[in-house]
């Protein structure tokens, strides 16, 4: 994975880039500019490629991950900011590293919204999942994660920065001009969704770690995926 910290870097530049690039100019082709974020987040993957043969079963893999975590958001549309999808791409990622968490997670954010609508929050979203699943991925190392409270906490703290990157775009989308009132009263307003995100990933990252963990790692060695 130390060879591919280069890549990933690139790939989150051209993330970074995009979005400030759509910011500036307003541009309302947003499905243009996650089709292209998505190739961005592909990157690392095809470098990969390029080092050594990439297994279709690795493939399938990363789909499968993907779509588990984009279906994931339907059971639970009707409730604002409580969804699984993080803690299945911490999951994914702490097992499989950055590269696959930063791919799922962009993946899921762009699947999941052909049923939720694509929108200019789309990708901001790719974004900030592929984000959780980048840092997880570089952390899942450390001795904090590897217990089971640190990962709760890395969970918890995820829940606040995601809605904190969305909150970026919805200043950016506002007519007013630009205060840090504006932005106190923003970031106020979102704190009950952005608690209701962050208690959601603890839960779910209660209920699904151990059992996720085990199986993910049981295929990764039997298997020799994503090595």
């Amino acid at each position: 994975m130390a060879k591919l910290r280069f890549p990933l870097l690139i790939a989150l530049g051209l993330f970074i880039g995009a979005l400030a690039l759509s910011s500036a100019l307003k541009d309302r082709h947003y499905l243009l500019l996650s089709l292209v974020l998505l190739c961005a987040a592909l990157l690392p993957l095809f470098l990969r490629l390029e080092r050594r043969k990439l297994e279709p079963r690795e493939l399938v893999l990363l789909a499968v991950l993907a779509a588990l975590a984009a279906v994931s958001r339907i059971p639970f549309a009707a409730l604002p900011s409580v969804k699984p999808v993080s803690a299945i791409v911490i999951l994914s990622a702490y097992v499989f590293g950055a590269e696959a968490g930063f791919l799922i997670g962009a993946v899921a954010a762009l699947v999941s919204n052909l049923y939720f609508g694509q929108g200019p929050w789309t990708p901001w979203q790719m974004f900030a999942w592929g984000m959780v699943g980048l840092t997880a991925g570089w952390l899942r190392n450390t001795r904090w994660m590897r217990t089971r409270p640190g990962l709760l906490v890395f969970g918890f703290i995820w829940g606040f920065l995601f809605g904190w990157i969305m909150n970026i775009w919805h200043l950016i989308g506002l007519p007013d001009a630009f205060s840090w009132g504006l932005v106190a009263v923003v970031y106020g307003q979102s704190f009950y969704f952005d608690l209701a995100h962050a208690l959601s990933n603890v839960v779910f990252l209660s209920i699904l770690a151990g059992g996720w963990i085990k199986v993910l790692e049981r295929f990764r060695k039997k298997y020799g995926l994503l090595r």
